[in-house]
């Protein structure tokens, strides 16, 4: 628990000081600015539809539907609540502190190409970022762990997470619809909730919500 604990707080620490970059102006912010100014090619009608559909893998919609869905599955099937209490959890916390900093910050999106701070924009953090990152490894946790899975696959909740939400950043770049921080922001605080959840559920035993 204490080691999962420090990795969390390292990944906000993480959080908290790619946000002080955003709104300090730091050296990450110059790199922000030539990205977003490189020109994009122009995709047809069918890369388009490829390029959204792995977009949508980061939709808060799209990824919460999946991950209340499949751990009502796996609670009914193993007759523990703690897969549903887990993801309710963990979106609560991400839509929390994803929303308030999107607020607080008020950052412009980067197809605009104007960076500009506490004007009503909610690019800071990227939310499809830190769903992607939360949701689909917490997905992937709960289905290793609940159908106990062999060892074999204990890295799955990594490397499912890791995949699917380094897909998701780099379309957000590729379509110029996030600054390179929003992304790192949201990774950030995405990887921090994932571990922080996987630690309570590891770590905090309950008689009535088998882990």
């Amino acid at each position: 628990m204490f080691r999962a604990l420090i990795a969390s707080g390292l990944l906000f620490i993480g959080f908290l000081t790619v946000t002080l970059q955003v709104v300090k102006s730091g050296p990450l912010v110059d790199i922000d600015k030539k990205l977003a100014n490189i020109q994009r090619p122009n995709f047809n009608t069918f890369t388009q539809f490829v390029l959204m559909r792995i977009d949508n893998l980061g939709l808060r919609g799209f990824t919460s539907s999946i991950l209340l869905i499949c751990s009502v599955l796996i609670a009914r099937r193993f007759k523990s609540w703690r897969p549903v209490n887990l993801s309710i959890l963990s979106l609560f916390a991400l839509n929390f502190v994803v929303g308030v900093s999107k607020v607080a910050v008020g950052r412009t999106k980067s197809w605009t190409r104007k960076d500009l701070l506490h004007t009503g924009g909610l690019s800071y953090p990227s939310g499809h970022a830190a769903n992607a990152l939360l949701t689909w490894g917490l997905l992937a946790y709960l289905i290793y762990r609940y159908t106990r899975r062999g060892a074999a696959l204990r890295f799955t909740p990594a490397i499912t997470a890791g995949v699917f939400s380094f897909a998701v950043a780099s379309v957000s770049l590729l379509r110029n619809t996030h600054w390179l921080t929003d992304l790192l922001g949201g990774l950030f605080i995405g990887g921090s909730l994932l571990v922080f959840v996987i630690a309570v559920d590891r770590y905090v035993p309950s008689a009535s919500q088998r882990s």
